[in-house]
């Protein structure tokens, strides 16, 4: 714990640390021992009491939970217990409980778990209540939890000791109920769709289907090196390949990259793969899940995010990516012939770019430049240049373009799909051109994967894919500033010891 939390200063928790050492041995020396293997039964939580009082006034039941309060007065005292699903005041008397057990109740400290039982009333005031009959101390808490009324602030602290958070924050506690809603309304979606959830190796020798710089390590029983996953994408096509025809991974993957409010070197992606549909159909099933999740996990198809409303019940903008760069940039990528023109526009436009980028990787840019940050409603932006999609299939009216799109919403991009190449020879030449990238200084190129290449040659039908981003979807559907407040536990550089 931190030096300071709350008002109470560094000697006093000392003290109270020291004090609650003292009561746990006089528990252990009294055969009370608050760590011994145990069974509590709680026939209900906090919210079911509160939500069905109703039907549950006048019943026994029992709840456990940690001592959020306690207020001791004489004869008779409150205490609230918080569960995972909120708090519920207890009255404990002296008369119900027997002197000796409200005298241990007495000694219980904030922080402490507890079963309580009793019936369900309501108070003079009105607060749904358990008029306890037994308090039982089921687990010991010897540190301080941070002073009540300023609860866990710092941010640091917060995402170090989630579970410190977890306890003080009850939004951060619906945040992450919410998280675990949206994966499984995902999963139900899907199910429905006749999709199969599948599992993919982690440990690769080739990390590729991203432009992404990878996590290596060795494996020291077969003396290989290996890297971290940056993608799902090959093996699941493999999948496609050998006749599983609607498959899916929900799964972390790992990214050697910088940190900042919307990324995280491990994250949560989704990809999915679907045999004899495209890019449209990829667009259809995003709108699809996306309506599907928000009115199962929030109960409506409009969301607020910090602020700005986004009504995902309506269709979803549809734009190409030249079109977006014209629109926004007020640049018309149809009259750019040369990479000597699109250089020009690039230096007029001051768009930064390297010696090894192409006219593709150059419109790419000024997308990024000018489009993104005005995408806030659902929006697909389609048709990306060849030079950086080495994976999809060329449009065929205009081979320069690829049947690719990205999702954005407020401004962020939410999902990538292709409609999948499955030319093992043009595969081949798309690798190749990754590996000339590799050797010109582009870490995040990729190699020429040959196993995918002999499963393309078995035969692979016409196939579309996409990745969602999991943890974007739960920043926006819960309101969420960064991407560290929707991952339990977020990286974090090791403090100095």
């Amino acid at each position: 714990m931190s030096k300071q939390q709350g008002n109470v200063q560094e000697p006093d928790i000392n003290q109270l640390r020291k004090v609650r050492r003292e009561k746990l041995k006089e528990l252990q020396d009294n055969g009370k021992d608050p760590y011994q293997v145990m069974r509590y039964e709680a026939t209900a939580h906090a919210a079911d009491i509160r939500e069905h009082y109703d039907e549950m006034e006048g019943k026994h039941v029992s709840v456990a939970g940690r001592v959020m309060q306690k207020r001791v007065m004489g004869k008779a005292s409150f205490c609230n217990v918080l569960d995972q699903s909120g708090g519920i005041q207890s009255y404990v008397a002296r008369d119900s409980l027997g002197e000796e057990a409200y005298r241990e109740f007495k000694k219980l400290d904030i922080g402490d778990i507890v079963g309580v039982e009793g019936e369900v009333f309501k108070t003079k005031t009105g607060e749904i209540s358990i008029h306890a009959s037994a308090v039982k101390l089921l687990s010991k808490s010897l540190q301080i939890l941070p002073e009540k009324f300023h609860g866990l602030t710092n941010t640091d602290i917060r995402y170090r000791q989630r579970y410190v958070d977890l306890i003080m924050n009850p939004e951060v506690r619906d945040t992450f109920i919410k998280r675990s809603h949206i994966i499984s309304a995902i999963r139900r979606y899907l199910d429905g769709q006749g999709f199969l959830e599948v599992e993919t190796p982690m440990l690769v020798s080739n990390a590729g289907g991203a432009a992404a710089r990878p996590f290596e390590t060795h494996f020291n029983a077969l003396g290989e090196d290996f890297k971290l996953r940056i993608s799902l994408e090959l093996y699941l096509k493999r999948l496609i390949v050998g006749g599983l025809e609607k498959v899916y991974e929900i799964g972390r993957v790992f990214r050697n990259e910088g940190l900042d409010t919307r990324h995280n070197p491990e994250f949560t992606l989704m990809e999915l793969y679907q045999a004899y549909t495209d890019y449209n159909g990829m667009m259809d099933l995003t709108e699809n899940l996306y309506r599907h999740v928000a009115q199962e996990v929030l109960g409506t198809t409009t969301i607020v995010y910090d602020g700005v409303e986004m009504d995902l019940g309506k269709p979803f903008e549809r734009i190409t990516m030249t079109d977006a760069v014209k629109k926004y940039a007020g640049v018309d990528w149809n009259d750019v012939q040369t990479l000597e023109e699109a250089r020009a526009l690039a230096d007029r436009h001051h768009v930064e770019y390297e010696d090894r980028h192409k006219k593709g990787d150059i419109l790419s840019l000024f997308f990024e430049e000018f489009a993104e940050e005005h995408l806030i409603r659902p929006t697909f932006v389609m048709d990306h240049p060849i030079e950086i999609s080495p994976l999809t299939k060329k449009k065929p009216e205009n081979p320069e373009y690829v049947e690719r799109f990205e999702f954005f919403m407020n401004g962020w991009e939410m999902a990538n799909a292709y409609s999948e190449l499955n030319d093992p020879l043009d595969q081949r030449e798309r690798f190749k051109a990754q590996e000339e990238l590799l050797a010109q200084g582009d870490e995040e190129a990729n190699t020429t994967d040959e196993d995918f290449l002999n499963a393309l040659e078995i035969g692979m039908p016409p196939t579309g894919g996409i990745g969602f981003g999991i943890d974007r979807m739960c920043m926006l559907l819960t309101d969420a500033a960064a991407i560290r407040d929707v991952l339990l536990f977020p990286t974090m550089k090791t403090l100095d010891k």
